[in-house]
């Protein structure tokens, strides 16, 4: 005979909102309960499971042991299946309904999340996404700690985090953009031998700023880099009033930048390494049917972008 389970999905839903808060008084409040109910439902657990999920500070807090981070990402796949049997069970299965939280690298978030939002509000009306827009390293924590469920994002400083999982869903080439004024604005492609002399815009977000200056050093030149931005538009707006070159991947539909003046795409000759976009998860841990709905979504907007990527978007 299979033995009881010794604890309870209460006493879960306690720890991953103390996890959360950082602290038994954050935790009561937001659960609308007495903290005396959280710090027993916690200590019962540690008891039960033998092991010590926090460690108690006077003034900070509580910080979360090995043990205890190993069980909040358990606690809260096991808490979103217990939704799911739930709601099975009362007939309303047939509907996925409930919170998603994905976390999207801010380059991409104009080209997907859009489309997302639209086929999602369509084919699962029932599902209530939240996105953490961030960089690569931001997102493989937030997926570390469990604030969000999955990533769309570049494949930039993910083989740092082993406990990953990476599909890829598209893939991105680069190009050169400069201003309409440009000597070789006429052209249809151009090599980064032809800039060598020019000065270069550079986005400069962690890994990327890494990728878009390996892409001209590999030619034997030294880029010139004049100016810098973690803006995407803010490069192509910089671009487009004379300041330089760039060099980026993803591609607008219009080639008309904020300031107005527009910028002209050229095909890079040089054979250069594509970005592979992906949706990252963390390895061994099951998605909610709704999370998993969401991926597949995704999964679909990607192979509809293809076509895009290889277009040359200029609308003069």
């Amino acid at each position: 005979m299979t033995p009881p389970v010794g604890f309870t999905l209460v006493q879960l839903r306690y720890f991953v909102t103390a996890a959360e808060c950082g602290s038994m008084t954050a935790a009561a409040e937001r659960l609308r309960i007495a903290q005396s109910a959280v710090s027993s439902a916690i200590t019962n657990l540690e008891h039960e499971l033998r092991v010590q999920l926090f460690v108690r500070h006077r003034a900070r807090g509580l910080t979360l042991t090995s043990a205890g981070e190993r069980l909040q990402h358990q606690a809260r796949e096991l808490l979103a299946r217990a939704r799911e049997v739930e709601a099975e069970a009362r007939g309303s299965g047939g509907s996925l309904a409930g919170p998603v939280t994905l976390g999207c690298f801010v380059t991409l978030a104009p080209y997907y999340l859009p489309a997302l939002f639209a086929a999602c509000s369509e084919q699962h009306p029932g599902i209530e996404l939240n996105v953490v827009e961030a960089e690569a390293e931001q997102l493989a924590q937030a997926l570390q700690s469990g604030k969000i469920d999955f990533a769309l994002t570049y494949d930039l400083g993910m083989s740092a985090t082993p406990a990953l999982r990476r599909d890829v869903i598209d893939q991105a080439s680069a190009y050169v953009i400069i201003p309409e004024t440009h000597r070789l604005a006429d052209r249809q492609s151009v090599e980064l031998s032809e800039l060598a002399a020019e000065p270069m815009v550079l986005l400069d977000l962690p890994y990327s700023r890494d990728y878009f200056r390996a892409l001209v050093t590999a030619t034997g030149i030294a880029p010139d880099i004049r100016y810098r931005t973690q803006s995407y538009e803010t490069v192509r707006s910089l671009v487009a009033h004379g300041l330089g070159y760039s060099v980026l991947n993803q591609r607008p539909a219009t080639s008309q930048t904020y300031a107005g003046r527009d910028v002209v795409p050229l095909e890079l000759i040089d054979d250069h390494p594509h970005l592979d976009v992906t949706i990252a998860l963390m390895d061994g841990v099951r998605q909610t049917m709704r999370a998993q709905a969401v991926i597949d979504l995704l999964r679909e907007i990607g192979s509809s972008t293809k076509p895009r990527a290889g277009r040359r978007s200029r609308s003069h």
